[in-house]
């Protein structure tokens, strides 16, 4: 099995598309084309990570941070980014990583896992994006039940179509209008298969917003909390030794907003939601003020708050191929020490 296969299975959970400008998910080292030999999930691509991947035989690493944010310009091993990459070029081993695109899915992605430790229930994305476009195209009822089952089998979760019977600008040949919303990511395979069948297509873009992609999620306890004790139930679940937190409230906890990773922005959606408490990480001193008695924000630490995505990128992988030895890290690539 090669490595671009694995790929294309993580692809379709976490499609490359959904990630933040400014990210770089994807494959940063490596040759797609190579047989996995094993594969390493870690949380961040560093020397020891390789060096680990090394000494278990593993010539793929499936990173959830990548270690290559910005362009380099020389490789010369100078800092750790440069040395992780030098190191694996010359261990032949690729480096993979899924970052803000398994942050952004409901299904199977970060903050999902994140819930699941809390044990919250009716989880639902708290800042949802714009990811729908529409594709019209024009197609024979020849190839009409063709087109519909190829959709359907490249992931598109309904095909939602409306068919209209005319006839093309001969007059010679009964044709079909099919509309369908397609997600941001599926588009470009759907216009393969079109255009494979010489179907011309248009992609509109829609307004609306997808409940399975997009920032943060929320969710409720299955009984209230008070707030310390829920405090003490954060720091078990999430395996966390410190935790920063504005002032209680004197009420229960209930509602709870989470974001793994730097997740400031989203204050206002856990407010506007009714959030009792925002789980997140990488609070500054002064955004604290923020919380304005409204809500209680606690960050727990960027690495703990994302630690868990090791043991989900395991369950991703392992649920569908068992043809590969498959590691979770156990070095600890926490940049953080606690005294």
């Amino acid at each position: 099995m090669k490595i671009k296969d694995l790929i294309a299975h993580l692809e379709t959970i976490a499609p490359p598309a959904y990630q933040e400008d400014y990210d770089n998910a994807g494959l940063i080292v490596g040759n797609s084309d190579e047989d996995i030999k094993g594969v390493l999930c870690c949380l961040d691509s560093t020397e020891g990570i390789v060096d680990e991947a090394i000494e278990k035989g593993c010539n793929l690493i499936v990173a959830h941070h990548p270690i290559v944010f910005r362009g380099l310009k020389r490789i010369t091993g100078k800092n750790y980014i440069e040395r992780t990459v030098l190191k694996a070029i010359k261990n032949d081993i690729a480096i993979y990583a899924i970052h803000t695109n398994l942050d952004n899915v409901y299904y199977q992605g970060v903050n999902a896992k994140i819930c699941e430790k809390l044990g919250l229930i009716n989880t639902r994305i708290l800042a949802p994006k714009k990811v729908l476009r529409k594709i019209s195209a024009t197609v024979t009822p020849e190839n009409l039940k063709i087109i519909r089952n190829l959709l359907l089998n490249i992931g598109l979760p309904e095909l939602k179509a409306i068919e209209q019977i005319g006839y093309n600008a001969e007059g010679s040949e009964e044709v079909i209008k099919l509309e369908a919303a397609v997600p941001l990511g599926l588009e470009r395979k759907v216009l393969e298969i079109l255009h494979k069948h010489d179907i011309n297509a248009e992609i509109i873009e829609l307004s609306s917003t997808s409940p399975s992609i997009g920032s943060g999620m929320i969710g409720e306890l299955p009984q209230p909390m008070a707030e310390s004790d829920f405090l003490k139930h954060l720091k078990e679940k999430m395996r966390t030794n410190c935790l920063r937190h504005t002032a209680f409230r004197d009420k229960d906890v209930y509602t709870v907003a989470v974001c793994g990773g730097s997740g400031g922005f989203l204050l206002p959606q856990a407010i506007g939601q009714g959030a009792d408490i925002f789980v997140t990480a990488d609070y500054k001193y002064h955004e604290f003020f923020d919380a304005d008695g409204k809500i209680i924000i606690a960050d727990i630490g960027h690495f703990e708050s994302q630690q868990f995505t090791i043991e989900l990128l395991y369950e991703i992988i392992s649920k569908k191929f068992s043809n590969f030895a498959l590691h979770c890290a156990e070095v600890n690539t926490n940049p953080v020490y606690y005294l």
